[in-house]
């Protein structure tokens, strides 16, 4: 009864105001920044995010980081923490998709396949990085169709010039010149990019569709406030947010 009273005082703002911490990936920081903006207005909360790669995220909370939140870019960085118990079970919260990027004022890159061309410089994140992942995925399906050759990925491979630790460093990279093409989510291209980068056209039946999980961090000193910024995300104001920065509904 007592959680369910501060929860609710929460939602009303009527509750001694509490400090949060909320570890997200990367690929959230736009979205993320603005409902926690709109989450501590409406609650009086002080809420203090930490963005950077799903992986490291998870391996701050293995090596005992103090947290409250976690939202992971896949199901593969969260679900051993949920294992392990370190974290709650926890539900997918938002969709998004991959898009590739190249310089405006390049033409090195202008379709798909040109990313197996020799001498184009390709950046990546690690493949330990969901956004990684979901990039090696998107050349074994491009591999599978034979569209443009059973090597494609190989050839494309060979062209990755750096292994970046998180989605926002693959695309600062394309954004100051430094790459001739990159693969980052749909969501990256951000208002500020959009001058600086063009978008490669990826058929659907190649992308893939990143699912993220968010959930409550056991041991949180703010159980109930945890619990009311996951609400809060899945709520109709938090997912219009979302919408907002280009995610798509779980």
């Amino acid at each position: 009864m007592r959680r369910l009273l501060l929860l609710s005082a929460l939602l009303t703002g009527t509750a001694h105001a509490a400090s949060l911490t909320v570890l997200a990936a990367s690929s959230l920081t736009d979205a993320f920044t603005e409902i926690g903006r709109a989450f501590d207005a409406r609650t009086g909360t002080t809420t203090t995010f930490s963005f950077a790669g799903s992986q490291a995220l998870r391996a701050q909370l293995e090596q005992g980081v103090r947290a409250d939140v976690y939202a992971s870019a896949n199901a593969t960085q969260f679900d051993p923490l949920v294992k392990s118990g370190l974290v709650s079970a926890g539900q997918p919260f938002v969709r998004n998709r991959l898009a590739i990027i190249a310089p405006a004022g390049s033409t090195k890159v202008t379709t798909l396949a040109d990313l197996g061309k020799g001498g184009v410089k390709l950046v990546l994140a690690d493949r330990a990085v969901p956004v990684g992942d979901y990039s090696r995925r998107m050349l074994a399906a491009i591999d599978a169709s034979g569209t443009y050759g059973r090597d494609f990925s190989a050839r494309a491979l060979k062209n990755v010039v750096s292994e970046e630790p998180n989605v926002r460093q693959v695309a600062l990279k394309v954004s100051l010149g430094e790459a001739d093409a990159a693969v980052v989510y749909a969501t990256d291209v951000t208002p500020s990019l959009k001058s600086r980068v063009r978008v490669i056209a990826l058929p659907t039946r190649f992308n893939q569709s990143a699912r993220y999980p968010i959930g409550t961090v056991k041991g949180s000193a703010q159980p109930a406030t945890a619990d009311a910024f996951v609400k809060y995300v899945l709520s109709p104001a938090g997912q219009a947010i979302l919408r907002k920065w280009g995610f798509q509904a779980p």
